[in-house]
């Protein structure tokens, strides 16, 4: 009964945070006001109302966005904001349509990035790659560590990379903290691996068919959530072969804990 409430608590949260994110990342503006006094005067591609760029940094993106805009006709947006905002006036001044990316960067929530993206980026960068984006560069750790400019600059130079070559399917790049839960599951899943393989008959050396049949859990760690992710972020070969190694070592503790375990043959008896 206590198990069946914990994953239905569990289920709960996890279906909470699942929809609030994908309300974060829709293609229209959710903005309850209009203000359209708080425009420039002048076409710009970029709105600092925040002031989090310097007049150098804007400068620089401004002329990047243009760039990328002229060379691939996708057009890419900023809009920084904190007890102001445009609201909706920003569809009118910049003519947001289906090729459109907003990103607006607001500091007073738990992530300071949200994205308004137009139908036919979702062709090239789906759902979970907006959300992935967003986890990884609009958290408070990474604005923390690296500042709400970089958190801009960096999302921005991920978006436009991916545009270039085409889509992505995730966020390029693998984060330190990212690699490390793929080695703890790869990890994990050589040591079920290696239990599951002890031998449990005399003469037997390898228990394949246990192994056989927990190859479904296993599998999954070692995989889906310890491989997979490494290979599909990075084409670096050195995360990947540590990930091997981890499931390799997490077999061999596993299956030779039994040696360790047994009492020495000239203990008292």
């Amino acid at each position: 009964m206590r198990h069946s409430l914990l994953r239905r608590i569990l289920a709960f949260i996890a279906v909470f945070f699942l929809a609030g994110s994908l309300w974060l990342v829709n293609p229209h503006l959710a903005y309850a006001y209009d203000n359209p006094e708080l425009l420039p005067a002048n076409p710009t591609p970029v709105i600092d109302l925040a002031k989090t760029l310097t007049d150098v940094q804007e400068e620089n993106l401004v002329k990047e966005l243009n760039d990328f805009q002229t060379e691939t006709g996708w057009k890419l947006r900023v809009l920084t904001q904190f007890d102001r905002t445009p609201g909706r006036a920003v569809i009118n001044f910049w003519g947001l349509d289906d090729k459109s990316i907003l990103l607006v960067a607001d500091a007073r929530g738990g992530n300071i990035l949200s994205f308004s993206v137009g139908d036919a980026v979702y062709e090239l960068l789906p759902r979970t790659f907006w959300i992935e984006l967003q986890t990884r560069f609009g958290n408070l750790y990474f604005v923390r560590e690296n500042g709400e400019d970089q958190s801009i600059f960096q999302t921005m130079k991920t978006v436009e990379t991916c545009l270039r070559q085409g889509g992505c399917g995730v966020v390029p790049g693998l984060p330190r903290e990212q690699w490390i839960l793929t080695l703890i599951s790869s990890a994990l899943g050589g040591v079920i691996c290696g239990f599951a393989a002890q031998p449990r008959k005399e003469g037997q050396i390898f228990a394949w068919q246990w192994a056989l049949i927990f190859s479904p859990l296993w599998g999954i760690l070692f995989l889906a959530f310890g491989i997979g992710p490494v290979v599909t972020r990075t084409s670096e070969w050195l995360p990947l072969t540590r990930n091997i190694v981890g499931f390799l070592m997490g077999v061999l503790v596993a299956f030779l804990s039994p040696i360790f375990s047994r009492p020495s043959s000239n203990a008292e008896s």
